[in-house]
């Protein structure tokens, strides 16, 4: 997968470029509430998303493997979830399937969970390796449901 998982990088390039255009084929008859619940989905997806950025600030990396200087964050939105970007790209792309009525769109929202669980999988045993921390740190916060898993 690459010395800093860069095979990630590329699957999740890709997983974008197909959940960007899959809304748009083969629209479902979502109900007009189901629908508009996608909007605060998406926005709150967006919020915790850009949080989980501005949070990690230059530890920020397109890679798995943490940089070579950075710090462990453990504050901002890493208080409620130990991976809030790609919590945030998960209800994003939950809400855009909704709003857009796409049963494919949130279908893919369920792969994109179970792509980043696989992916934040490896980024975790290099940061156990990295940050003698975080292994307190992953035993008290929830890996990208916060609260709940």
């Amino acid at each position: 997968m690459g010395k800093r998982g860069e095979l990630w990088f590329v699957l999740q390039l890709v997983l974008f470029v197909i959940i960007f255009f899959a809304p748009g084929v083969a629209p479902f008859g979502f109900p007009i509430e189901l629908r508009a619940l996608g909007v605060p989905i998406l926005v709150i997806g967006g919020i915790l998303g850009t949080a989980g950025v501005l949070s990690l600030g230059s530890n920020l990396s397109p890679f798995p493997k943490p940089i070579e200087n950075g710090q462990l964050v453990t504050t901002g939105a890493y208080r409620f979830v130990r991976h809030p970007i790609y919590t945030g790209l998960i209800l994003g792309t939950l809400g855009w399937g909704l709003v857009a009525g796409s049963l494919l769109g949130v279908g893919l929202a369920i792969v994109m969970l179970i792509f980043f669980d696989f992916k934040s999988r490896r980024e975790e045993e290099w940061l156990v390796e990295k940050y003698p921390g975080y292994s307190d740190y992953r035993r008290r916060v929830r890996k990208l449901i916060p609260w709940v898993y």
